[in-house]
């Protein structure tokens, strides 16, 4: 049979490289003293980069989880059946200590470098990032009850991934989940209706509806009851001491936009034991803690989703022929690359900061830092991550719109960061609630900011304007998202005056602050170095 046609100007597929290859991160984990994991975290890159770990992420999303309530005889069993790839993933991630592990590791830079390789992994696959994501955030709360934590955190910590219903004493590693928000309430976690009633052993019987719970395969979750003292937080494993299962009974899982690897469920206590973590009454102050941790990782999942847009564009634009020319070489289309990346290493910088802070627990100003800059740095970079995955999708043309490009999964995770945790009105708000009861936090966000002082007249003019909008308070809840934006910036700003590519640090200023640049991305202003900054997300 005659050939048809020639297959010709298709690019060639974006496998067998490094995705640790990363300058602003391996900047920020230098930055962090964590050097010392830069092997492992290349590593990690180099195999994030093979055809096979992307195969495994195409495959748990194509082959999503089933939920099997009852066995053939009609028994309840309450399970998850998930890809067999799904199981690969997890393995890669807890043998690598994207979990707990940091929290037993001394090491100067041990949170950070979780962080880096949470980062790298997180960009062959986002949805098994979540259940990660909360074993690392659920151990710092569980210390609330040191028995339990001495009971669960070597666990939680071991780089064993141990899949199945068994009881967790007996497992050779633990995953932690979290379970907060109740139909009638969301975001307004006070307005929990579940119950939860002493049983006079030290246990309680907890019965209520969870709304959201995700990755209901965890070992153990930690959630918030009604107790006879108030809200509080309790921890609740799958299966109890005895071999039995707890009555976690799972209603159905969501179909959700994006994240569809993951199992997302409905759950009902219906007379389920958990044991009291903290004190009854201060449940939203004992969970906290790992909600704070989680923000974290949302801020550097955007990042991680961001990185791989970037790279993905420049790398299309790279091999993709137009008008006689590359992509690449043409001006229009480097100054929406360059504005991507400018994007992209904004969030990386900023996310590792953050992740820096987490390891200077002991540091007073540090974690007033911490608390202020996390709450501005979750609003604006996961704000960012859809409208960054919608540009880069775009610059692959009607290929991106495509299944087999990659891009139409990035462009359906890049909300998610945004909602969970405190979707944007609740992180805006959260970062007021910081200043008005730690106004410690503020004095600490202008400490960092002004260490770039001087090194751009338009970072200074921001910050100065950034100072007055607080101190005019009327209206200033309706306001909010302005003013956090604003912070977000200057702190993005700050340290990439500080840290980042001098090509990328003045365009990043001259858009961001000295107002030479459109509301769509690729409106960056003339004098840009363009090809220096698309450089940075070229895969060698």
């Amino acid at each position: 049979m005659p050939a048809t046609h020639e297959v010709t100007n298709q690019v060639p597929p974006l496998a067998g490289h490094d995705v640790a290859d990363d300058p602003a991160l391996l900047v920020g984990l230098e930055r962090a003293g964590a050097g010392w994991a830069a092997a492992e975290l290349h590593e990690l890159g180099r195999l994030a980069g093979t055809e096979q770990a992307q195969e495994w992420g195409r495959l748990v999303n194509e082959n999503e989880p089933v939920l099997r309530t009852h066995d053939r005889y009609g028994n309840r069993i309450d399970e998850v059946e998930f890809h067999p790839h799904w199981h690969d993933l997890m393995r890669v991630a807890t043998a690598h200590g994207l979990h707990g592990t940091p929290w037993r590791d001394p090491r100067e830079g041990a949170h950070a470098a979780r962080a880096a390789k949470f980062y790298v992994w997180g960009q062959v696959e986002a949805g098994h990032s979540c259940p990660i994501s909360m074993t690392y955030a659920a151990v710092p709360a569980l210390r609330a009850n040191p028995e339990l934590a001495a009971r669960y955190e070597p666990l939680l910590a071991a780089t064993e991934y141990d899949f199945g219903l068994r009881d967790p004493a007996t497992k050779r590693g633990l995953l932690a989940g979290m379970s907060m928000t109740e139909k009638q309430g969301g975001s307004d976690v006070r307005a929990n209706t579940t119950t939860a009633s002493p049983a006079g052993d030290g246990s309680y019987t907890l019965v209520g509806h969870k709304w959201f719970t995700s990755a209901p395969m965890c070992d153990v979750f930690l959630t918030l009851a009604q107790a006879p003292g108030g809200l509080s937080c309790f921890l609740l494993p799958r299966v109890l001491p005895d071999g039995s299962r707890n009555r976690i009974l799972l209603q159905r899982l969501k179909d959700k936009l994006g994240n569809r690897s993951n199992a997302s469920s409905e759950i009902e206590y219906d007379n389920a034991v958990g044991w009291l973590v903290g004190e009854e009454g201060r449940g939203v102050r004992t969970i906290i803690e790992m909600v704070n941790n989680t923000r974290l990782d949302c801020t550097l999942g955007s990042a991680s989703g961001m990185r791989l847009g970037a790279v993905r564009a420049v790398h299309h634009a790279t091999h993709r022929r137009a008008f006689g020319e590359a992509l690449v070489d043409q001006p229009l289309m480097a100054n929406v690359l360059a504005d991507l990346v400018i994007e992209s290493e904004a969030a990386t910088t900023v996310a590792m900061r953050l992740a820096a802070a987490g390891d200077r627990r002991g540091d007073a100003q540090e974690q007033a830092f911490r608390r202020l800059g996390l709450a501005v740095s979750k609003y604006w970079v996961c704000k960012r991550a859809p409208a960054h995955a919608a540009e880069a999708l775009e610059c692959f043309g009607g290929n991106g719109y495509v299944e087999e490009s990659g891009m139409p999964r990035l462009y359906r995770e890049a909300p998610l960061s945004s909602i969970w945790e405190g979707s944007g009105n609740v992180a805006a708000l959260d970062a007021l609630r910081a200043m008005g009861r730690q106004p410690e936090s503020v004095a600490a966000f202008f400490a960092e900011v002004e260490q770039a002082a001087g090194g751009d007249a338009r970072l200074d003019d921001a910050v100065d304007r950034v100072r007055k909008e607080l101190t005019d308070t009327g209206g200033i809840e309706y306001r909010a998202r302005r003013l956090v934006e604003a912070m977000a910036l200057v702190l993005q700003g700050s340290l990439l005056v500080r840290h980042g590519h001098p090509a990328v640090a003045d365009a990043f200023c001259a858009s961001r602050f000295g107002g030479d640049w459109g509301i769509a991305f690729g409106t960056l202003p003339a004098g840009v170095d363009t090809g220096a900054i698309i450089e940075r997300a070229a895969v060698s």
